[in-house]
């Protein structure tokens, strides 16, 4: 019983001295505008991460942008930034996966919230744009990056493929297409070809 409480220590310092540090809000702040045109970066809103790893924010906006830092456990750099009619979806969808729900169980039950009014979805089509780079091309302690890749996504809740005249799957690299058409969480894609 000693030898399995004296590794359980062990591996929670282990665990303790690996783990990276959570970068300040100023240099969350500048990755994670990133993600958003130049001219919205100033007043976005930003979510990030306090010290001890809660999801807070660091930013109060004072436009129409809402952006999430880099989750500094997680390796590369991933920050996304999107308009803030999209802000009750997404606060909801972060609620659901922090109660352990499944992919499928958040988008079950965010379809039944939106269809009943106990969730707002935008009116008008919105945007997301999501920023990621490797772990090579990230520098966590300077906010750096090279490489990165943008890709976009249109909210246009129960927009279809006939609706649009979009395809509902992709068909010729960097070209738009509509995903979960039909639904409150219908999209258009739009994945630029990532350089070789």
């Amino acid at each position: 019983m000693k030898s399995i409480i004296t590794s359980l220590i062990l591996c929670a310092v282990i665990g303790l001295t690996n783990a990276q540090p959570v970068p300040s809000a100023e240099l969350q702040i500048k990755t994670a505008v990133l993600a958003s045109p130049e001219d919205s970066r100033d007043k976005a809103m930003v979510y990030g991460y306090s010290s001890k790893g809660e999801f807070i924010v660091l930013r109060k906006g004072e436009n129409e942008q809402v952006c999430i830092a880099d989750d500094p456990m997680k390796p590369g750099l991933s920050v996304s930034c999107y308009h803030k009619s999209l802000e009750p979806f997404m606060a909801r969808g972060r609620q659901l996966k922090n109660e352990g729900k499944s992919f499928d169980d958040i988008f079950n039950i965010r379809e039944q919230e939106v269809k009943s009014g106990k969730l707002k979805m935008n009116t008008q089509p919105a945007s997301l744009v999501v920023y990621t780079a490797s772990a090579e091309n990230f520098n966590i302690e300077t906010g750096e990056v090279k490489d990165g890749y943008s890709r976009s996504v249109v909210y246009i809740p129960y927009a279809t493929a006939e609706s649009t005249g979009l395809p509902a799957k992709p068909t010729t690299a960097g070209m738009p297409w509509i995903m979960n058409p039909g639904s409150h969480r219908a999209h258009i894609m739009i994945d630029p070809p990532k350089k070789n």
